[in-house]
């Protein structure tokens, strides 16, 4: 639900990309692809172990009482047993993106699939329904007690809408377009998670740029303010041992709160990390809450605040990589989306150090470390972040890049950014303020990685190969091609490129001077597939490798991380 948010700048471009991924003339031609090399590959290891989900988001009941958990990223929708933790796959890739789910009284089941547009229904027999499309990020959906079903456009539109469901048995029932749906209110200020009381009939639900919970008029639009000082309100549900407190969870604080719809007094509740991003009630009373920071699903008691542990993850979602040594000890630097983290490439313990909503709004999915900074990359949200490397503060945002992948910061300040919808490498001034292009037309470039002196290094997945560039002159030249599904990479102490060739599952070295490929380690779980429009590398797979030789790699598919350890000469 919350994670609609970076969206609105992130989606618009992806038509441009895959666009000007069509348009691109082939890059300068290069030597016939050098066979790889079979040698001794690297000993295995997960250093973080992984976990369900891609982040959590959609979270209900159904009348059994069994929970259901919905991820955008993992585009999935699962089942978890709230007493052991055990989770099962109910909806698969793509179809099942849940960015919020609700439940009517006879067990049909809907969700929304938000960078789908669309809108779907299973019902109690089993039989899966697309009720709705194009719409502009469908986010939050509710039932009503008399069965009809509300959706809500978040972050890439916003607007609250009726899907009118008393045909979908019919043979010849076809998805309401956007503009056939049943308008109710909009320009709210970002109606997200919202349920709809079962004796008013009303709606309540949070305005996630308002700060303010609401109560909406379903059949005028017409809207109150029930509670207002909120940092950033994700989702309200309705207590249904005591249906006059709502409670809402704040993902930017972290709060859970309980406000009465009569007296309208708010009380905090819990006081949790930020990123909170959902909940809800089983039968009982008893109150669940999601972080899609943590990976998380937590019990919260009402009354005392604490909160019980369902199921967690160390990492959400690990992007790209970079490593960093200091007297001998190496940790890993994480884009891990909903927030940057790092490992200790020994014990493999991960620390926070921004977590979206709470320290930051954009959703990093590149990461390198400079001179200076810790440079942040997203293209979802169209944003460069600058991390000071000695206080972990967040000290610069530079927008207006067309989908930027991967940064680097040269010694003299200076910042080149890949930009995936351009294809451009655009150098930044010091101070931000000046921008010019050092190359164009590169494939879908997914990561970048620093050479010697002048050059870098960057990954094309549309053209399966690796450029090198000189940002002084521009000049390029193709140093491997044949790739499949080239990601993430980086220079070894030895000057090799370590790339994560997904396509096929491995970690190849290049020498970057002949081509020269050896496979150092395979049967990777690499390879979160994208939607349907999205990029083709969603959530890359990121290669660090430290001073020791020693290489890391991020498994997007399990949220786990490994480390590859050389074979002994």
């Amino acid at each position: 639900m919350g994670l609609g948010r970076f969206f609105t700048a992130g989606a618009l471009v992806l038509a441009v990309a895959g666009s000007a991924l069509a348009q691109q003339p082939s890059p300068p031609a290069a030597a016939p692809a050098t066979p790889p090399i079979t040698a001794a590959e690297y000993s295995q290891q997960f250093l973080v172990s992984g976990s369900w989900f891609h982040g959590v988001h959609g979270l209900a009941f159904n009348k059994d009482d069994q929970l259901f958990a919905g991820s955008v990223i993992g585009q999935t929708l699962y089942r978890v047993q709230v007493d052991s933790g055990e989770v099962d796959r109910v909806i698969d890739a793509p179809t099942g993106m849940a960015d919020d789910i609700a439940f009517a009284d006879d067990g049909t089941m809907a969700w929304t699939a938000f960078l789908l547009g669309k809108v779907y229904i299973r019902k109690p027999n089993g039989k899966t329904i697309e009720v709705a499309n194009g719409m502009s990020g469908p986010n939050s959906i509710a039932f009503g007690k008399d069965g009809r079903l509300f959706v809500s456009e978040v972050f890439l539109g916003d607007a609250l809408y009726e899907i009118d469901l008393k045909n979908v048995d019919k043979p010849d029932f076809k998805p309401f377009p956007r503009t056939e749906l049943r308008r109710i209110a909009e320009k709210m200020g970002g109606l997200n998670g919202f349920e709809i009381h079962r004796d008013d009939g009303f709606l309540y639900g949070p305005l996630w740029f308002k700060g303010e919970v609401v109560k909406i008029n379903l059949e005028t639009g017409v809207i109150d303010v029930i509670a207002s000082g909120f940092k950033i309100p994700a989702a309200a549900n309705i207590d249904p041992q005591n249906r006059d407190n709502l409670y809402v969870v704040d993902t930017g604080t972290g709060g859970v709160w309980s406000v009465s719809l009569t007296s309208k007094a708010k009380k905090l509740v819990a006081s949790m990390k930020p990123g909170l991003d959902n909940l809800a009630f089983d039968s009982r009373g008893r109150l669940f809450v999601t972080s899609m920071t943590d990976n998380g699903i937590y019990l919260v008691d009402k009354h005392t605040g604490a909160a019980r542990t369902i199921v967690e993850g160390k990492l959400a979602v690990p992007a790209d990589l970079a490593v960093t040594t200091d007297g001998g000890k190496e940790t890993v630097h994480v884009a891990d989306v909903f927030s940057y983290r790092t490992v200790d490439g020994q014990s493999g313990a991960v620390s926070d150090v921004l977590r979206v909503h709470g320290d930051t709004h954009a959703y990093p999915i590149g990461i390198s470390v400079g001179p200076k900074y810790v440079l942040l990359s997203s293209w979802f949200s169209n944003t460069v972040e600058k991390v000071d490397r000695k206080t972990g503060k967040l000290v610069a945002t530079l927008t207006g890049f067309a989908a930027p992948v991967d940064a680097l910061e040269s010694v003299d300040g200076s910042l080149y950014v890949a930009e995936l919808a351009s294809g451009n490498l655009v150098k930044v001034s010091p101070d931000g303020k000046t921008r010019s292009i050092v190359a164009k037309e590169l494939r879908g470039p997914v990561a970048m990685a620093q050479g010697p002196g002048n050059l870098v290094y960057i990954t094309e997945i549309a053209g399966g190969a690796v450029l090198q560039i000189d940002v002084a002159t521009g000049a390029r030249r193709v140093v491997a091609d044949g790739l499949a599904g080239p990601e993430g990479i980086d220079v070894g102490p030895d000057g090799r490129l370590f790339v994560a060739e997904v396509g096929q599952k491995r970690v190849v070295a290049i020498d970057p001077a002949s081509g020269a490929r050896t496979v150092i380690a395979s049967n990777l779980d690499i390879g979160l597939a994208p939607f349907p429009g999205g990029p083709p590398a969603l959530v890359p797979t990121g290669v660090a490798v430290a001073k020791s030789g020693t290489v890391y790699v991020s498994s997007d598919l399990r949220n786990a991380l490994y480390k590859l350890t050389p074979p002994t000469p």
